[in-house]
């Protein structure tokens, strides 16, 4: 049994309550750590923490030299732990061990990768009338709240605490109460690798207790937040109260379009991996296909054939495919969309249950579900369930491909598949998301950005824009001839 504790100021700190929940490893039910059950007053001491040390300059202060250097030490250490951390993230979040030591590598890259980026030029000056030479420059926004979800615990954090440091911001960092096991190892590392006292802080406990109290308090300069669109519009509209800038990648319902000429087996292929990937737990799965209707039952015949071949199973077993949901709080709720869908009319074509058998009762797993005969105003369509369930629609022509793939609140991701280049590039233009494949579903990269249109978010991760997301944008103005300006006579 792991005790975890919060990392506030340099220090490992109970709850001021002393209050604990149960982390519960989603394949078997069993607890594997007590987690600290944070407060207002812990959340309050953590943003303190990383104000006085933003001020302070421990960190702002460094060269970006000085800074790179912390995140190769983290990016080595991650790399040195990794057997470790895979097991871990495995325990703590259920996928597995394949998924979540690419995570983990994934993870070690994204330091890397911020490192190197923060030496590179930045700013630029630009020409206006003499005496003035004139500049922008970058800086850190100061306190940045950061909150993250429980499907990928440790990579998401990464993804905003390596951009956050090499900016030189601190941060208060709250992992998902539900998977707070490898966030708390990597604070390890952070102590380990010697970052100074207060830069990175980390606060468990309840989104509306311990996250409510970072996206409103008037020391937090930014909220950076990724989970479920209800609570990032919550989170937003707290932060308008102080002010604060902004960063929201949100849920999705993406659309996965494949044509008739595309490469039947390919297609297949990646649609299989493009939801089941995760458990569907993704918020960028390909949770929508649209097949062109002269290949859309055999499509579909296909699709459901191997679908009913998926290994479903405890992360930790080298042949499983499919790993648990990672809550029964989450069981339930996909399994609600189920009954939903079946309630709407839509035809089960494979899965829909509960697995019981195997051993696998005391888990939380669910076959690979696949819905046909699906109407577009149905919630099976137009809500993201977040699981190992998808509908697949057909479609008459590029037209209507693209008005179906578009016809949600969201715009996270969107997939399209063809021989025809011309038409790959035509339809994924017209798509209304922000990451998008052709003949391809789900990789992506530290070095591109990630986010979404409409409902799916506000602002960008990773990449360049990652970085600037976390920076503040200052002009100069030097005036290099010193003498009055002479504007009034007098």
């Amino acid at each position: 049994m792991i005790h975890l504790k919060m990392y506030i100021d340099g220090e490992w700190k109970e709850a001021e309550n002393q209050e604990t929940r149960p982390v519960i490893n989603p394949a078997n039910g069993e607890h594997i750590a007590y987690a600290p059950e944070g407060t207002v007053a812990d959340a309050r001491a953590a943003i303190y923490a990383a104000r006085k040390a933003f001020e302070d300059g421990v960190w702002s202060g460094l060269s970006a030299q000085e800074r790179a250097s912390y995140l190769f030490k983290i990016a080595h250490k991650i790399e040195e732990y990794a057997q470790e951390l895979t097991q871990l993230e495995t325990e703590d979040n259920g996928k597995p061990l394949r998924e979540a030591g690419f995570d983990v590598g994934d993870a070690a890259a994204c330091f890397r990768y911020y490192a190197g980026l923060i030496t590179k030029p930045d700013g630029y000056t630009y020409h206006v009338a003499d005496p003035i030479q004139a500049m922008v420059v970058r800086e850190p926004v100061g306190v940045c709240g950061l909150i993250v979800p429980w499907n990928y615990p440790l990579l998401m954090s990464v993804w905003k605490i390596a951009p956050a440091l090499a900016a030189g911001n601190t941060i208060v960092f709250k992992p998902s109460e539900v998977t707070p096991v490898t966030p708390m190892k990597l604070f390890e590392i952070f102590e380990e690798v010697g970052l100074p006292k207060g830069v990175a802080n980390m606060v468990m406990g309840a989104g509306p207790v311990v996250g409510n109290e970072i996206a409103s308090h008037p020391e937090v300069d930014m909220i950076s937040f990724t989970g479920g669109t209800k609570t990032g519009k919550n989170i937003m509209k707290t932060a308008a109260e102080t002010m604060k800038k902004v960063s929201l990648e949100l849920g999705g319902k993406s659309p996965n379009i494949i044509f008739a000429d595309a490469d039947f087996e390919t297609a297949v292929d990646y649609a299989l991996f493009g939801i089941y990937s995760g458990s569907g737990q993704v918020c960028s799965a390909g949770s929508r296909i649209l097949v062109e209707e002269n290949i859309y039952d055999r499509f579909v015949a296909r699709f459901v054939e191997r679908a009913k071949k998926i290994r479903v199973g405890p992360g930790n077993d080298p042949s499983t495919e499919m790993g648990p949901l990672v809550s029964q709080q989450h069981l339930e709720k996909v399994l609600g969309y189920i009954e939903i869908g079946k309630q709407e009319g839509a035809a089960i074509a494979c899965g829909g249950n509960r697995i019981l058998n195997n051993g696998l009762d005391k888990g939380y797993f669910v076959e690979p579900t696949v819905f046909v005969d699906v109407k577009q105003e149905m919630r099976i369509v137009q809500e993201e369930i977040f699981g190992p369930v998808v509908v697949i629609q057909k479609f008459q022509d590029e037209e209507e491909a693209v008005k179906l793939a578009n016809g949600t609140v969201y715009g996270l991701a969107g997939g399209v598949f063809t021989n025809d280049g011309a038409k790959g590039l035509r339809v994924i233009k017209k798509l209304r998301a922000g990451i998008t494949w052709v003949n391809s579903y789900h990789p992506t990269y530290n070095e591109a950005p990630w986010g979404g249109y409409k409902q799916s978010g506000i602002g960008r991760s990773l990449g360049t824009v990652g970085l600037e997301e976390f920076q503040e944008v200052k002009q100069i103005n030097i005036n290099l001839q010193v003498e009055p300006v002479g504007w009034f006579s007098n």
